[in-house]
Order: C-alpha cells, then structure tokens, then sequence
C-alpha cells in the first residue's frame, strides 16, 4: 500500500501540477471548464481511461460545461504519490 505524503513535502510537488489547489491537506482539486457540454463529457471520458489504467479514481463533479475533479486516497485519508501522478497524466489531456 502507498505512503501518504507529508505535507512539507506538497509545494515541491504541486509545482509539477501548478492548476490543481490542495484542499484540507488531504485533496487535490482542480476545476475544468469547456464550450460545450460534449466537450466536458469526452474529456470525462478520457479521465476515466486514465482512472482506469491507474486504478486510481477521481471524485468527478459535473456542472453542465464546468468539471471538477477531486483527487485522494480514500483508504488511507490523504495524498499519496498515485493522486499527483493521475493529476499530472490528467493535466496531459487538457493542455
């Protein structure tokens, strides 16, 4: 099972994910807006395939055109390196 990370150690790593914000020192957040609903729904989709492949799931907030993703490791209640990994290859999406 992963460690959770220390939070002295989360400003370093959220220079690689600089849009995603920790939220309570135990979430990471970021919110994605699109043009269109379709758009907001593929890009769902592709983060899916991602959460998927990394057995690492994201909360995912649906507001039509407007998406918010909530990353954490539920079972141990904080960060572990798997939230900024999925945060990043999520990021890859959408820049």
């Amino acid at each position: 099972m992963a460690d959770l990370i220390d939070p002295s150690d989360f400003e370093s790593l959220c220079k690689k994910i600089p849009e995603w914000e920790i939220e309570d020192n135990n979430k990471l957040l970021r919110l994605f807006e699109f043009d269109e609903f379709n758009e907001a729904i593929d890009f769902v989709n592709n983060v899916a395939e991602i959460a998927e492949e990394a057995q690492h799931h994201p909360d995912i907030d649906i507001r039509y055109c407007a998406v918010t993703l909530t990353l954490t490791t539920h079972d141990l209640g904080g960060l572990t390196k798997a939230d900024f990994d999925v945060a990043r290859r999520i990021d890859n999406l959408f820049d």
